[in-house]
């Protein structure tokens, strides 16, 4: 069974950083597909990035040049460093991880992930 926890979330300033977490149990980057996604209040979720371990982080556009995925070294997680936050970053923020995606054009944000974590809040306020 795959379990994916997330951590790391909180309240910054606009301007800020964050560093998020997520492990994972079950499941290593090299089994497939991984994602971050938010969804803040009254609004649907967004992809924000997703990652093959065969191939790079694909960004969405919204946090594209602030935020940057890297992957621990045991494969069994990734952190997202988030960086000059703003108020339309305040979100909760999910990992989520998909099996058994063996091509990097087959991992992307829009795709189905089966397992999710609990979120963690962010809140980007002065």
């Amino acid at each position: 069974q795959v379990q994916v926890v997330e951590s790391g979330g909180g309240s910054v300033q606009p301007g800020g950083s964050l560093t998020l977490s997520c492990r994972f149990s079950g499941y290593t980057l090299s089994d497939g597909c991984m994602g971050w996604f938010r969804q803040a209040p009254g609004k649907e979720r967004e992809g924000i990035v997703s990652y093959n371990y065969f191939g790079k982080p694909t960004y969405a556009d919204s946090v594209k040049g602030r935020f940057t995925l890297y992957k621990d070294g045991d494969k069994n997680g990734v952190t997202l460093q988030m960086n000059n936050l703003g108020p339309e970053d305040t979100a909760i923020y999910y990992c989520a991880a998909e099996p058994d995606v063996i091509h990097s054009w087959d991992c992307t944000i829009s795709r189905t992930f089966s397992y999710w974590g609990q979120g963690t809040q962010v809140t980007v306020s002065s």
